[in-house]
């Protein structure tokens, strides 16, 4: 029997408590008293259950009443979020964003830029492929992703053929754990001392890209294609590198993991840049998302620096 519920015997069931009479409901709801009736009978019957107690003037509930009252709304609430939402895709269709985002961009920023994103275009759909390397790029061509975020020392896997434009920057940190004999060094490290001890790299998933040296020091080097493994690596104490230092910020501050200064090794920026086919244009909603990975404002709220930071993997 439930499945003879309607939204207008709903609607009626509300708008009798809400007015606290039927003559009131049918007013609120232009419509006329015997209807308002009619609903209210046909939902008792459905749920099979009484709603309103019949020897009172005033439209009281039952306990059966009060405690559907909440169901009805929510149902009615949700309908309308429907409406609105088709209506939305009516008017404008579907905006979808396919985007493949580097590992090392900074994952805090890019949840609040997809949570904007979705208030902006409430029925937008996202693809997110989280790469490393030449991963994001590699994607864009084959058609998988429209956008990607790399990194901008990253080899172009086909110049002609993808462009790249400016993002933001990231800080990039050094560290190890306290345990490691990196840490008992007070002051600027050499980079031959670092050289003594096996460095952390992260390489590509693709065993035919082309691989890139960013920030090595040593020639002993143990390498992974996951960035989360890499940071538990560190933490275990087993090697030294580089890090994003948002994801290791808690890290500093309680003890896990300690910064190491480097002496007479400069560090370039991490540099991100959003990478395109040639001659692509952007829709409304890869705009505003482009828009909001790229604002250096929020960036820096994020815990990032604007400019002059460190880079190295």
């Amino acid at each position: 029997m439930l499945d003879n519920v309607t939204i207008n015997q709903l609607r009626a069931f509300v708008a009798v408590c809400d007015q606290g009479s039927f003559s009131g409901a049918a007013r609120e709801l232009r419509r006329a008293q015997s209807a308002i009736s009619h609903a209210i009978n046909a939902l008792e019957s459905a749920f099979d259950v009484v709603l309103f107690e019949r020897d009172t003037r005033k439209a009281t509930l039952t306990a059966a009443g009060r405690s559907l009252l909440p169901d009805a709304r929510a149902v009615i609430s949700r309908t309308e979020e429907m409406k609105m939402r088709a209506a939305a895709i009516a008017e404008a269709g579907v905006p979808e964003v396919s985007v493949a985002v580097d590992t090392y961009f900074p994952r805090a920023h890019l949840i609040e830029c997809l949570r904007t994103l979705q208030a902006d275009f409430p029925t937008v759909a996202i693809n997110l492929r989280m790469t490393t390397m030449q991963g994001g790029e590699r994607l864009v061509l084959e058609g998988t992703c429209a956008l990607a975020v790399t990194i901008t020392d990253v080899p172009e896997l086909s110049p002609g053929t993808i462009e790249r434009q400016h993002l933001c920057d990231a800080q990039m940190v050094t560290v190890c754990a306290p345990s490691h004999p990196l840490a008992a060094i007070a002051g600027p490290i050499p980079r031959e001392e670092f050289g003594r001890h096996i460095q952390l790299v992260v390489t590509d998933n693709q065993p035919d890209s082309e691989k890139t040296q960013q920030g090595v020091a040593s020639e002993r080097q143990w390498r992974v294609n996951d960035l989360g493994a890499k940071h538990d690596l560190l933490r275990g104490s087993l090697c030294w590198g580089h890090m994003p230092h948002h994801m290791v910020a808690q890290d500093l501050v309680n003890g896990t993991l300690v910064e190491l200064q480097r002496r007479a090794w400069h560090m370039r920026p991490l540099t991100f840049m959003i990478s395109q086919r040639r001659g692509y244009s952007f829709s409304e909603c890869e705009t505003r998302l482009v828009e909001l990975l790229g604002n250096r404002h929020a960036f820096s709220k994020g815990g990032q620096t604007k400019a002059g930071v460190k880079r190295g993997r």
